[in-house]
């Protein structure tokens, strides 16, 4: 998670180009336009887990489901909520995805209050209520260094991975350990600082799998505003958009099989066939 302000990022692509990291794979080319050209997301339900989402806003339009976390004395729970984004973080993530999908169903799971402010208990509530739920597409851009929540992360990924639900999950800006963004059970996501808006890469050197957009790019903001803002954060996103592409062309794709559709048709993945326009 990232404010506005934040300066230069670690896991990203930052210092590197494209052709820095080109990657050879087997098999037969993949292009996009196999991958998911045509689709809109339609009849695919992502649920953005985050800051909650500002309904109305122009550059996100509908959003089919809102919901909060509420935690007490009798511990955290999720409850429908009629109100909108907390900081503006969540909304940035929600037009990022309308923007990719723009008829996939959004649903939003707040669990960040004011000035991105959140615990432990409240994070793993809503995002193992998201698994719950089965959406097909969960976008977590946001992450926890508290090792004590490693493990019960690690079972809520692994629910996700083996029930179908892919999480999309932002690595932290700081070179410090965090989760769930390095399970393998995930799809995580740096960004890079290249101005095509739909150039998405293959890390061959993870933790981080996948670079997107993400520095010094437009998102919707609070208000029916928009800001320029960088961070991991706002790449993570633009993936999840793209996984719910490809599952509204080809429904029922496994995560491991999704994971593998994205690494063929990253922009410096070449196979030794001829791989065409992508």
């Amino acid at each position: 998670m990232t404010k506005p302000s934040t300066p230069a990022l670690t896991w990203s692509l930052r210092g590197r180009r494209p052709a820095d990291i080109p990657v050879t794979a087997d098999g037969p080319a993949l292009t996009r336009e196999w991958a998911w050209g045509g689709s809109t997301g339609r009849g695919v339900r992502v649920c953005v887990v985050d800051s909650g989402v500002e309904r109305d806003h122009p550059l996100v339009g509908r959003v089919d489901g809102s919901y909060v976390v509420r935690a007490d004395g009798d511990g955290a729970r999720v409850e429908p909520t009629e109100s909108g984004d907390s900081c503006g973080h969540g909304t940035a993530c929600a037009g990022i995805i309308r923007r990719t999908a723009p008829d996939c169903e959004l649903h939003s799971v707040r669990v960040l209050g004011e000035r991105f402010s959140g615990t432990g208990e409240v994070l793993l509530a809503g995002l193992r209520w998201a698994v719950e739920q089965r959406f097909d597409v969960i976008n977590l851009s946001l992450s926890t260094t508290r090792e004590q929540y490693t493990e019960v992360l690690r079972a809520i990924a692994d629910q996700a991975y083996f029930g179908r639900s892919v999480i999309v999950a932002s690595a932290h800006n700081t070179p410090v350990e965090s989760y769930p963004w390095r399970f393998s059970s995930v799809i995580s996501v740096g960004s890079h600082q290249e101005e095509d808006p739909e150039l998405f890469l293959y890390n061959p050197r993870p933790p981080v799998e996948f670079f997107a957009p993400g520095q010094n790019i437009a998102v919707p903001w609070l208000g029916g505003s928009t800001i320029r803002t960088t961070g991991n954060s706002f790449a993570t996103p633009y993936i999840a958009g793209l996984c719910a592409l490809v599952l509204a062309k080809y429904p029922g794709l496994t995560p491991f099989q999704l994971k593998s559709m994205l690494y063929l048709s990253a922009a410096n993945v070449h196979t030794s066939s001829d791989r065409g326009a992508r």
